[in-house]
């Protein structure tokens, strides 16, 4: 079995910025244009991916967790 290869550079960002914290949405959505350059579109679309990837577990476990832990609210509220 071959093991996966490790987070490209992209995927570890957008974890650490994930790991901040933002004023209001639109802040947030700003920094996302401006620091990582991408749509704040495909900024949640690699996030939610990265949610259950083992290795975004693994590099950044209290953040994937909390991600997690929303993600599971959301849907027990449905």
């Amino acid at each position: 079995m071959d093991a996966q290869p490790a987070l490209g550079d992209r995927e570890l960002a957008v974890l650490a910025f994930e790991g901040r914290s933002f004023a209001s949405p639109g802040a947030k959505e700003r920094a996302v244009r401006e620091e990582l350059d991408m749509a704040p579109v495909r900024y949640f679309q690699l996030l939610n991916a990265l949610i259950d990837d083992p290795r975004a577990l693994a590099a950044a476990p209290v953040t994937v967790n909390r991600l997690r832990r929303v993600r599971e609210a959301k849907r027990r509220e449905r």
